[in-house]
């Protein structure tokens, strides 16, 4: 079992009245927060709400980062299942007042206040009373800047609330206080205090530390180095900030780095927090003193129907067609790939795909013992017969709680292999036949990854599952232009059902674009998509909730295009 800190139940700083004679159980007095040998208390709470999402909530993001870029349908029993999910796949009809939109905004501040309200604790001690204040200030500001950059990237203007703030302010922060550029600085400097005060190493699995806080900055200023206007058309992109990417990136230490095998990074147990996680939202079985445990409740839906319920985030055709890989040369069709289906008994593919994507006839999650069949698919004529193995686990690994099936695997917040392309992405950017070269062989690091990550991929007969062939580029025709190509393909690849493909296309100012032809390509295998349509300078952002609206009494302003 996991040795990890956060607490399980839900803890929620309480002031009592004076005619309250009973302390609410799973509530923390301030008594039980206030002092130095309690205040850790608090950034436990902090912590514990990076697993308090829900399955039509989710901290994966698992509907707007891959439903929404192509790389997934919704899944689940038709398109009324869970219907406003379905609106923001095919952009139609999204409206201010869906209420998982609303929820999922809602949960974000939960844990940006648990993060606020731990740091006024801190801010009342010294490090005399508690020596630990600047790190555990930097653990609850690393949590409040990972809310915002989640929350930034879904509706890009929100208002910044931080522990200075009164709560009866609250209604008078306007989204719009702090303009595009400066809310990605409030979210640096939460994470730049990370990197300052941060250590290297810390005791406890499932803290942040000093890497962490260095790649998520790094993240956050490459973000940034787009530069978009108020219709969110991508104008620049900053030289500066992309220079910043790589030096930050560079400070990370050598113990980091790529695991050995691919599938390392999607199964539960020993290989779990290894080398290339950065940081990891920890998950636990029931062991803890829990009748269920601390379980993955967000990603839940993800199961397929012949292990328990409910067969959402289905990847699609055009996913799984993305793998394949050309026969001579073993590096990505970009022109051709999806002009026919994928044919495992003719075409070369990267390992990557029977790592991401359960296919029928194959083993399940690495048991060969255990065939994905057909059966498994809700409806395989509306949402075909993929279904997404990442966030899944091994038939046996489940917990049952009702009608669904939970994991304790952890969800990895940002990897390794994440960095190095963004370090790759920003040296591409910059330009220069040495930026370029340190680029290729970057990518060409994480393709060979990918082509060593065979052991897992095999049948009971002990033969491949897949004809696998993954080539490096070379030196030929490597310009700034194919390098970027490269890159973005690299990305969608490695990254596949992580949560990250829409908030890329959204950053390279390519969304529409795509979007829009992937439409046009796609419409003519899935019938559901035929009305689908990106509209540009709208569709890059969500609607700000009704319930938000109304609650700032008309100070908030809504997103441009709804």
């Amino acid at each position: 079992m996991k040795k990890i800190i956060y607490l399980f139940a839900i803890a929620t700083l309480f002031s009592c009245s004076d005619f309250l004679d009973i302390t609410p159980k799973g509530v923390l007095s301030e008594a039980q927060v206030s002092s130095p040998d309690k205040v850790d208390n608090t950034v436990n709470a902090a912590y514990a709400s990076l697993g308090n999402d829900h399955y039509d909530k989710p901290f994966s993001l698992w509907p707007y980062g891959n439903v929404r870029s192509g790389d997934a349908y919704k899944g689940g029993r038709d398109e009324g299942d869970i219907q406003n999910f379905y609106f923001m796949e095919t952009f139609k009809n999204v409206k201010s007042d869906f209420g998982e939109l609303d929820g999922l905004w809602f949960q974000y501040y939960v844990g940006i206040s648990r993060a606020n309200s731990a740091l006024k604790t801190l801010n009342t001690l010294t490090e005399a009373d508690f020596p630990k204040l600047k790190i555990r200030q930097a653990e609850c500001r690393f949590i409040r800047a990972h809310y915002y950059f989640q929350l930034k990237e879904l509706w890009k203007y929100v208002p910044f609330i931080d522990e200075t703030i009164a709560i009866a302010d609250y209604p008078s922060i306007s989204n719009r206080a702090l303009t595009n550029d400066q809310l990605w600085e409030k979210i640096a400097d939460d994470f730049k205090f990370g990197v300052d005060n941060l250590p290297a190493i810390q005791p406890e699995i499932g803290r942040a530390n000093k890497a962490a806080a260095t790649a998520y900055l790094a993240k956050t200023r490459l973000f940034q180095a787009y530069e978009q206007d108020d219709r969110n058309n991508v104008t620049s992109i900053n030289a500066t900030k992309l220079q910043q990417v790589v030096d930050l990136i560079n400070t990370i230490p050598a113990t980091y780095g790529l695991v050995a095998d691919y599938a390392d990074l999607f199964t539960p147990g020993a290989t779990e927090n290894g080398n290339e996680s950065l940081f990891a939202v920890q998950f636990s079985n029931k062991g803890d003193g829990t009748d269920y445990g601390r379980l993955n409740f967000g990603d839940v839906l993800a199961t397929p129907m012949g292990i328990g319920c409910c067969d959402f985030h289905k990847p699609s055709k055009n996913l799984a067609n993305a793998f394949k890989t050309d026969p001579t040369t073993g590096l990505p069709m970009f022109d051709t790939y999806d002009a026919v289906p994928l044919d495992l008994n003719a075409d070369k593919v990267d390992p990557r795909l029977n790592h991401t994507i359960a296919i029928p006839g194959h083993p399940w999650k690495y048991d060969p013992t255990t065939i994905y069949q057909v059966s498994w698919n809700r409806t395989p004529d509306v949402y075909g017969v993929y279904a997404s193995l990442k966030e899944n686990v091994c038939k046996t690994c489940y917990t049952q709680v009702g009608p669904f099936y939970g994991s304790t695997k952890n969800r990895i917040i940002i990897r390794f292999a994440d960095v190095l392309l963004m370090k790759a992405e920003a040296l591409i950017e910059l330009g220069g036949g040495a930026n370029l070269e340190t680029a290729r062989q970057i990518i060409n690091q994480i393709r060979t990854r990918a082509g060593n990550s065979t052991a897992h991929l095999k049948m009971a007969d002990n033969s491949f599952e897949s004809q696998f062939n993954v080539g490096t580029y070379g030196l030929a025709g490597w310009d700034q232009s194919y390098a970027r190509k490269a890159l973005r393909w690299e990305r969608r690849l490695e990254l596949a059902m992580e949560g990250n493909r829409f908030f890329d296309l959204v950053r390279w100012g390519i969304a529409d674009t795509y979007m829009n032809g992937y439409f046009a390509s796609e419409k003519t295998k899935i019938a559901y998509l035929k009305n689908g349509l990106f509209t540009k300078n709208r569709d890059e952002y969500l609607p700000i909730p009704d319930t938000q609206m109304r609650f700032s009494k008309g100070v908030y302003t809504q997103n441009v295009g709804y």
